[in-house]
């Protein structure tokens, strides 16, 4: 093979792998766009009220197990951990067993028991966990 063929094959090589690098790359950002996007959850907000089951501070998302009186146990996700923080809700603040009400926009799939929280109030307390979302006071 010829030095100027072989430079052409290598080229070619590396912008192919370039051309599937992007691809990969957007996928994943695409993939992770539509997670922690809102794009899977109704427009609407609604209010939810049950009694807290489990709670989980992990990231990505904080989530909280409830329970509710006539729907069975949904999942709650609150903001990421820093968000969630920045709301004041923290380790400690909530336990299982205490009531809860959440607003926030439901998932899209009504046969998802699933809620992205924009405010939850446990105990009194109001947490404001994406507050330019709230649609109501």
């Amino acid at each position: 093979m010829k030095e100027t063929e072989m430079v052409q094959s290598l080229s070619r090589r590396a912008a192919l792998g370039a051309a599937l690098g992007s691809v990969l790359g957007l996928l994943l950002v695409t993939g992770a766009y539509a997670h922690h996007g809102w794009s899977w959850a109704e427009a609407d907000q609604v209010e939810l009220s049950g009694t807290i089951r489990e709670i989980s501070m992990a990231p990505p998302h904080p989530t909280l197990r409830v329970e509710t009186k006539n729907d069975g146990i949904w999942l709650v996700e609150l903001g990421n951990p820093r968000l969630t923080e920045r709301s004041g809700f923290v380790e400690g603040v909530a336990k299982v067993g205490d009531q809860i009400v959440a607003l926030g926009n439901r998932s899209l799939d009504h046969n998802e028991k699933r809620m992205k929280a924009v405010r939850i109030t446990v105990a009194g307390k109001v947490y404001d966990i994406y507050p330019d979302r709230i649609q109501t006071n």
